[in-house]
């Protein structure tokens, strides 16, 4: 089988990886929770990762680096965690579900209200997003990358027409690993991460990195291992908002992934850019597809079929040529609002850094076929 769908899940995980799940699961005792030297392994290892992701994102200190099971429940703290009564929040069209859906939930409860910012000519542009800023407006949310386009915003862009009072909030679940990420250089207030896409860990580990400037309030309430007597969640970070048994072996190779994308993004990000821009010149010696995507470094190529629907397509693909794609909505409908592909949406081919122009050639005689 050909996996070309690196954007839902990274299918190709490094040895490093392997390793240190394997030692993990070998030696694993409660991070945290006890004085024993096991214990007490396993917690220097848990900060070995978020000092890793505090270097690797630039981030505000290791003690703002919150272990959460993945990208959607970090999202979710820091948007149910942060916002309050008579919010209004400015979101984009190129958002994940994961951003829109916490958010609608929060206005049909009655607590904020938010906007969403159209593309113009074709892209996301800054000037659109400051045009929507209201005395009420006390954050804007906008991916580092498009999960359906590959499209990278530049969150310093963004910063720089926004009011200062106004947060900077980031869904960095495709572009992390991918995209240089610095929270301090570019003006990010909080951003969320998967670990299981281009930072290379196992399913079941993300994270969120935030600012001074964000104090989010417990979602999940439980044992923390620090100040027990107390029935109130710790006021200190990470402890306030991690509650329960961390997951230990998915940290370790969150962290291994970090240690191997800090060494290698440079020539990850060229690998991937070169494999979507090959993919782009072939589509367009096939009449019948049109592409929706520019060469990038998050490896996303999207494209449709002039007769055969997207899901129908990416179904044919595999069965016929073991050729593992994905097709629909890919869980970000706004998109394709704005691409004119809704409601039927695109195939989406996503490469990781570890494949070659083998795919990309494979991929194009299937579709040449079809």
């Amino acid at each position: 089988m050909i996996y070309l769908d690196h954007a839902a899940t990274g299918g190709t995980k490094p040895a490093c990886v392997h390793n240190a799940v394997r030692a993990a699961l070998a030696q694993c005792a409660n991070p945290g929770r006890s004085g024993h030297g096991l214990s007490l392994a396993c917690a220097e290892r848990v900060l070995a990762c978020r000092r890793a992701l505090d270097d690797l994102f630039g981030g505000y200190g290791f003690e703002r680096v919150i272990f959460t099971k993945n990208c959607t429940e970090a999202l979710n703290l820091m948007l149910l965690g942060t916002l309050k009564q008579g919010d209004h929040v400015i979101a984009t069209c190129l958002e994940h579900n994961s951003v829109l859906r916490p958010l609608a939930f929060l206005q049909k409860q009655g607590v904020i209200e938010y906007s969403v910012a159209p593309l113009n000519e074709g892209r996301l542009q800054p000037e659109t997003v400051a045009a929507l800023v209201r005395e009420n407006t006390v954050a804007a949310v906008i991916t580092a990358a498009s999960n359906v386009t590959g499209e990278c915003p530049d969150p310093a862009a963004f910063r720089a027409l926004l009011p200062q009072r106004v947060l900077l909030f980031c869904d960095g679940a495709q572009a992390g690993g991918h995209v240089e990420i610095s929270m301090r250089r570019q003006g990010i207030d909080a951003l969320a991460l998967a670990g299981h896409k281009g930072l290379h860990a196992i399913q079941g580990i993300g994270a969120l990195l935030f600012s001074e400037r964000v104090s989010p309030r417990p979602l999940l309430f439980g044992g923390t291992g620090s100040d027990s007597a107390n029935a109130d969640m710790p006021a200190f970070y990470p402890d306030r908002l991690e509650s329960g048994t961390l997951p230990f072996p998915a940290i370790c190779s969150l962290l291994e992934g970090a240690l191997l994308v800090s060494l290698h993004k440079a020539e990850y990000g060229k690998t991937l850019t070169r494999l979507t821009g090959a993919l782009l010149n072939g589509l367009r010696a096939l009449p019948a597809y049109e592409a929706f995507s520019a060469p990038n470094p998050c490896g996303i190529v999207s494209f449709s079929h002039r007769s055969i629907a997207s899901e129908e397509l990416a179904e044919l693909l595999f069965e016929r040529f073991s050729i593992a794609v994905r097709g629909g909505l890919h869980c970000a409908p706004l998109v394709h609002k704005a691409l004119g592909s809704f409601p039927h949406g695109l195939v989406r081919a996503s490469f990781s850094p570890f494949q070659g122009m083998r795919e990309v050639r494979a991929l194009l005689s299937a579709l040449g076929t079809l």
